[in-house]
C-alpha cells in the first residue's frame, strides 16, 4: 500500500495513463457524466470528498497547462470561483452547456461528492519537461 499520495487505485492508474493535451474533468456530484471517458467516482456522501480536496490532490500529481470552467461559477459558486482563480490565473470560462459538451472529449472524469453548483473544472494536461 502506498504511504502517501493518491491511494485510490483506479484514480492512481488513470493518472498514470494521462499525456500531454489530455483533459481531466473534476466535477461535482450533479454534473451529467457523458458516455465514453474513463470515470473515477470518488463520491462517498454529500460533500465527501469536496471539490477543493480532490482538486488540490490532483494538482499535486499533474502538470496542468490550462483550465476551463463554467461562466456561471462566478455568480452561483463564488468560493469555487475563487479557488480556481487562485490556481489558474488564465482560467477560461465558457457557458455551462458548452463545458458539458467539452467533457465528452475528456480523457478522464473524476466525480467528487461536492454538492455546491458549478464546482466543475476541465484541466488541460501539460508535460513535466
Amino acid at each position: 500500500m502506498r504511504k502517501a499520495g493518491i491511494l485510490n487505485r483506479h484514480l492512481s492508474g488513470a493518472l498514470a495513463e494521462l499525456g500531454h493535451g489530455h483533459g481531466v474533468l473534476v466535477c461535482d456530484a450533479g454534473m451529467p457524466i457523458p458516455r465514453g471517458p474513463r470515470v473515477v467516482d470518488l463520491a462517498f456522501r454529500a460533500g465527501v470528498p469536496s471539490f477543493a480536496e480532490v482538486l488540490e490532490g490532483l494538482l499535486e500529481e499533474l502538470v496542468v497547462e490550462g483550465a476551463t470552467a463554467a461562466t456561471e461559477i462566478r455568480e452561483a459558486n463564488p468560493a469555487a470561483a475563487a479557488l480556481l482563480d487562485g490556481h489558474f490565473p488564465g482560467l477560461a470560462l465558457v457557458p455551462h452547456d458548452h463545458l458539458k459538451d467539452l467533457s465528452a472529449d475528456a480523457h478522464l472524469i473524476v466525480r467528487t461528492g461536492e454538492g455546491r453548483p458549478y464546482a466543475n473544472v476541465l484541466l488541460h494536461c501539460g508535460v513535466f519537461f
